[in-house]
């Protein structure tokens, strides 16, 4: 697999998000999961995504058990400041300086590592101004706790506020050909700071696969059974969407989810989508849409067919966390 950079990193041209192993979608089985994450870096994926959240707080022990033999082999993200409880209730967001540190220690502890190659705070505090967060990054980047600082879901202005502060190596935020948001503004303004880009959620929480019919298709204790765009009219209007791009898919021999991100990996070298999975038979067919390419005419029929604004539904049923 060829490589990307975003920022100062050089890392797998896709990367692995494992949210999914353990928490949101189902869960997969401990034994599962670590086969997944082994395929995915025995075939040349090196950059893994965690959270504390995610679990939570297992995702971590998940990862950091799948990579105890091969740490010198990956690059390691995680991320602080979504607040949960082990029971699972969220309990807001914190961007303190001392909350920063603690998650710090904790992750370290979780993962069973010495560092953590890129550290994102997960969502902006609004009653913490983003400085004060940012230096107590930067202070674990000089402690040697932490190699590289990223954002999370921020604004333009308040990555232009962080970046002040100290070189920030990436921004994290859902992009796919149902959320095209980024293009308004927040591309260029990573773009202009030097800042990578790493698209989550780049196959549409997988409903760009055309794997679910109906929202009834969702497991009882999938948590996108809550989200806007996968209930009532607005799925069966988004399936429309999905149904024009398996055309042009079929066209080209590949699936759906392959030529949606390939789309993702078309808008830019300074671009790395993390498509998770619990399955290896769809890691397998994300690793293989690396390899495909779409010509200036498939883009634009791509997007005459998924243009921007064409999706049904807020990304969240609250969005109160986000683009802050």
């Amino acid at each position: 697999m060829n490589t990307r950079k975003i920022g100062a990193l050089e890392v797998s041209t896709i990367g692995f998000g494992c949210m999914g192993l353990s928490d949101f979608y189902g869960q997969a089985s401990e034994s599962e999961a670590i086969e997944t994450i082994h395929y995915a870096l025995d075939n040349g994926i090196n950059f893994l995504d965690t959270a504390d959240m995610y679990g939570p707080f297992t995702n971590e022990k998940l990862v950091g058990k799948a990579i105890k033999d091969r740490r010198d082999k990956l690059i390691l993200a995680t991320k602080f400041g979504n607040v949960r409880d082990t029971q699972g209730n969220f309990l807001g967001v914190n961007g303190k300086p001392e909350y920063v540190k603690k998650s710090c220690e904790e992750s370290l502890k979780r993962l069973n590592v010495d560092y953590i190659d890129l550290y994102y705070q997960h969502r902006v505090d609004k009653d913490t101004p983003i400085e004060e967060t940012i230096q107590a990054m930067a202070e674990l980047v000089k402690e040697g706790k932490v190699r590289y600082i990223g954002m999370s879901e921020a604004a333009p202005e308040t990555i232009r506020r962080a970046a002040k502060i100290h070189q920030i190596t990436a921004l994290q935020t859902e992009y796919s050909l149902w959320t095209r948001d980024p293009e308004a503004e927040l591309l260029d303004t990573v773009r202009e700071l030097g800042i990578g880009f790493v698209a989550y959620s780049p196959l549409g929480r997988g409903f760009l696969t055309g794997r679910y019919k109906r929202p009834e298709d969702l497991p009882e204790n999938d948590t996108r059974r809550n989200h806007p765009r996968f209930q009532g009219d607005n799925f069966y209007k988004n399936l429309e969407l999905v149904d024009k791009l398996k055309q042009i898919a079929i066209e080209k021999s590949v699936t759906p989810g392959q030529l949606a991100l390939a789309w993702v990996l078309a808008q830019g070298q300074d671009i790395v989508p993390i498509p998770g999975t619990k399955h290896i038979e769809y890691l397998k067919e994300n690793i293989a849409a690396v390899d495909i390419k779409l010509s200036a005419e498939d883009l634009k029929r791509i997007d005459e067919v998924a243009p921007v604004g064409s999706t049904a539904g807020q990304r969240y049923a609250d969005m109160s966390t986000v683009n802050r």
